[in-house]
This record gives structure tokens, sequence and C-alpha cells, in this order.
């Protein structure tokens, strides 16, 4: 199979996960949660877990049960110093100057938060698209929506054609299943739950080419 596109996740896809930078944000996001809407310590780690588990995201979630302002929302979460957690890949710089692929952003933050992470890792001019968390609603990775959404948006038709790569197994097992060729970044999950599994950057191709079995 000839893939023309490639879908990537940003956060803890295209910096490595154990970066500190999601966590920085997951702490952001309870901050948030009890900052802004009064909730105690105590109780976030359960509405949090209900939220992502009904709504997809923690912030869907919030905003079935709360009037919050979206924009405000992202802006509070993301005010994190990205110096102190990522830096430029050269490996990834490398790969992306040859993927022949179209290469698209698939993500569920905000375009914001997207370009700020892309500007500091120096990859903003190998990616087509950003897709993310509103180009995609009312739909939301894992859903089957959002990928069709996606592929309506970049001009794809046949999710035989289509790569992504992300870090959640949820996701990729839900891509598998739509029909895309789904890795997973990193070492979450089961075999089951992709086509393939990527650690090194510069193992991409040869999945791509069909070497993954």
């Amino acid at each position: 199979m000839t893939y023309t596109t490639i879908f990537f996740d940003l956060d803890d896809t295209l910096y490595p996960h154990n970066s500190g930078l999601w966590q920085a944000i997951k702490n952001r996001i309870s901050l948030y949660m009890h900052e802004q809407l009064g909730m105690t310590w105590e109780e976030i780690p359960a509405h949090r877990e209900e939220y992502f588990r009904n709504y997809g995201t923690t912030l869907r979630g919030i905003q079935a049960n709360f009037d919050v302002d979206e924009d405000a929302y992202h802006a509070y979460v993301h005010q994190l110093p990205l110096d102190e957690y990522i830096a430029p890949d050269p490996n990834l710089l490398a790969l992306l100057e040859h993927l022949p692929q179209k290469k698209i952003i698939l993500t569920s933050a905000d375009e914001k938060h997207a370009r700020r992470v892309l500007k500091h890792l120096t990859l903003t001019k190998h990616f087509e698209q950003i897709l993310d968390v509103h180009a995609i609603a009312p739909h939301i990775k894992p859903q089957p929506e959002a990928f069709q959404r996606a592929m309506d948006l970049v001009g794809e038709t046949d999710p035989h054609r289509c790569v992504i790569i992300d870090d959640l197994p949820r996701t990729t097992h839900a891509a598998k299943d739509f029909g895309f060729f789904s890795i997973i970044k990193g070492d979450k999950g089961s075999p089951e739950d992709a086509d393939a599994r990527l650690n090194d950057w510069n193992k991409l191709p040869i999945l791509l080419n069909g070497k993954h079995k």
C-alpha cells in the first residue's frame, strides 16, 4: 500500500513522553478545575477520569457541566515555558525533510498551542495543516467521525492510504479499526492496539514500507 497522508498527534508524540510537558499541562488542568471551577483537590481526579471516559477530553466534560470560555481555558492550561521541557530533535527534523507524504497535525489541543509547540521544535514548515480540537468538532479522537472529518479536511477519500502516529492506545486502536495504518509512539498499550510500534523516528520509513511484521 502506498500511503499518501500521515496524521501526527502533537503532545507526547512529537516530543518525548518523559519530557514532563504533558504532565505539567495536566497539572495546569487540575489547577484550573480547582481555581476556576471551585472543585476540591480530592474530587478532581474522579471528575477528570469521568470526563475523559465519557467525553473524550477533560475540556469536553467541563463544557458539558460548566459555562466556560474555551479560549481562556486553553490559554490557562498551556501557560508553560516550553524551553524547560522540550527541544528540537535532529532525527525528527531530518525525517520530515524527506517523507514524501502529506504531513498533518491531528491534535485534541487547540491550534494556538500546536503552533507554539511546532515553532519551539522548529517543525512548523513541515506540516501542511493543523487539525485541532475546533477543526474536528463536535467529534474528538478516538471517535471514527473524527477520523472521517480529518480525511475530509485534507482531501483524502481512502482510509487505507492514511497513517496515524499517536501515543494513546485507544486512539491507535480506533484508528486501526477505521482503516488507518496505525502506529503507537512509545511503550503504552498492547500489540493489538496498533499495526506497529515506534520508539525511534529513524525506523518510520521501514514501517511505512511494510516491513513492520
